[in-house]
């Protein structure tokens, strides 16, 4: 950090907005310095996609060893540590953003362990840490100071009876029983991870569906798994009342016209998210918001000239990896580099098992529309990949225009549909037809022939259904 110099971008913020937009101006030559309080990486990297991705990875470990028996493989008994469980994915944190700070001194970025407030354009005061107190002068700001989990006004959480996705990724211990609230994918892959290691899990949701942003025949596939699985869901049902007491909390739920009372150890919020800009902001400066969130042109430009935002901060997806598309288009754009290109197809993932991804639109969405469309879908029960994986469950969706077969959807519910869905995301942007999927070989066997067959089968010409 160098207060007597003027930096060619101030970044407030580390997550996957401000470190890829740090990294992206350095790669142009520019100087750049980020402020953070937390490690680099943001919540993306320390409290959220990548631990809760270790601790996922762990409990489908320990559902393959119980299911040995199958492969031919004896384990005796199989155990699990907990705590280890827990320590693992906080090791996994700590080495990428290890890794962070490592492209930071690689690109000659700058970096502030402290909070910042934007003064003026081109003004930022370091509010906490070692530097308190320093201005710091920019050509240009980037404001991507993300989300934080949405929490209930009235429930104080004290991460052992109420916890949100931050406090649940370092739980000292398992709970015997927990209701979740929300079964967006954070409620869904906490639902799937404990319930792994035997933890009592009641799922609920108000909404008519698990995963509510999903293609309807997705989300009613994954309520079919999470049950069959052991999970506890309710959809359609609302909270009306909680009440915490000392080992235990009290919820009242409501579902029609019927009334139940549950009791759990411990109660996860997963609600969704608000914008973070505490502090972010001095009074004096009144930037333009929508609902909440920095509102930014199409050269992600705030209401304030050399003021910019990106990521979570201009409200949803909230996806990480929307935030880095976001940041370097701003970055790109702001330098000179190219103009922002917009988006309007991204992927979304939901990493429990089976996985779920999805892009584009869903059939609901089409119908709405009154778009004409075909589909076609391949069961990976039909794959004999999946099948000699044990990774039969699941199945790819497409959907396509009937009169030039462009792909308007994808979706997949399976083992490995995070990494599946990429293709389709390919051939969307290359604004491909579902011709050139169905005509493109894929290697035999792999999960991904199912791709092609779900493309044949919108046109009838499945070969292995």
């Amino acid at each position: 950090m160098n207060p007597d110099i003027t930096y060619d971008l101030l970044v407030l913020g580390g997550g996957p907005a401000g470190y890829a937009a740090a990294i992206r101006a350095g790669q142009l030559g520019k100087k750049a310095v980020v402020v953070e309080m937390e490690r680099a990486g943001g919540t993306c990297l320390n409290w959220g996609c990548i631990p809760s991705k270790a601790l996922l990875k762990s409990a489908e470990a320990y559902q393959n060893a119980l299911a040995a028996e199958e492969f031919g493989i004896s384990c005796g008994e199989v155990s699990f540590d907990f705590e280890k469980v827990i320590s693992r994915s906080r090791n996994v944190a700590d080495q990428m953003g290890g890794g962070i700070e490592f492209l930071f001194k690689k690109n000659k970025v700058d970096y502030v362990v402290g909070t910042g407030m934007v003064h003026t354009p081109g003004m930022v005061e370091i509010m906490e840490g070692e530097h308190s107190g320093t201005y710091l002068k920019a050509d240009k700001i980037l404001i991507a100071t993300g989300c934080k989990a949405r929490a209930l006004d009235e429930i104080k959480v004290d991460g052992e009876r109420i916890m949100t996705s931050r406090e649940a990724l370092v739980m000292k211990k398992q709970p015997a029983s927990i209701a979740i609230m929300g079964a967006g994918a954070i409620g869904a892959e906490f639902a799937y991870f404990l319930n792994s290691f035997g933890t009592k899990v009641i799922l609920l949701e108000m909404m008519p569906s698990i995963l509510p942003v999903e293609d309807r025949e997705i989300s009613d596939a994954l309520l079919k798994s999470f049950k069959s699985q052991g999970i506890d869901c309710r959809i359609n049902t609302r909270v009306d009342d909680i009440k915490v007491q000392d080992d235990l909390v009290v919820i009242k739920v409501v579902s029609g016209e019927a009334e139940e009372v549950i009791e759990v150890e411990s109660l996860l919020l997963a609600i969704g998210v608000v914008p973070n800009l505490d502090d972010a902001l001095s009074p004096k400066l009144k930037l333009e918001l929508n609902k909440g969130y920095l509102k930014v042109d199409e050269n992600y430009q705030t209401s304030e000239k050399g003021i910019y935002a990106a990521g979570d901060i201009v409200g949803p997806p909230w996806l990480a990896h929307v935030a880095t598309y976001r940041a370097i288009q701003a970055v790109n754009g702001m330098f000179g580099h190219s103009t922002p290109i917009p988006f309007d197809a991204f992927p979304g993932c939901t990493y429990c098992q089976p996985q779920v991804a999805s892009i584009g639109s869903t059939e609901e969405k089409l119908k709405e529309e009154g778009l004409e469309y075909n589909v076609g879908k391949f069961p990976f029960a039909a794959s004999g990949k999946a099948v000699a994986v044990n990774h039969s469950e699941g199945f790819v969706k497409v959907l396509v225009g009937k009169k030039y077969g462009e792909i308007l959807g994808a979706h997949i519910i399976g083992s490995d549909a995070t990494e599946l869905i990429t293709e389709y995301g390919l051939a969307m942007n290359m604004e491909a037809t579902v011709d050139e999927i169905h005509g493109t070989i894929h290697a035999h066997p792999t999960m991904s022939e199912a791709l092609a067959e779900a493309a044949a089968a919108t046109q009838g010409e499945a070969i292995h259904i």
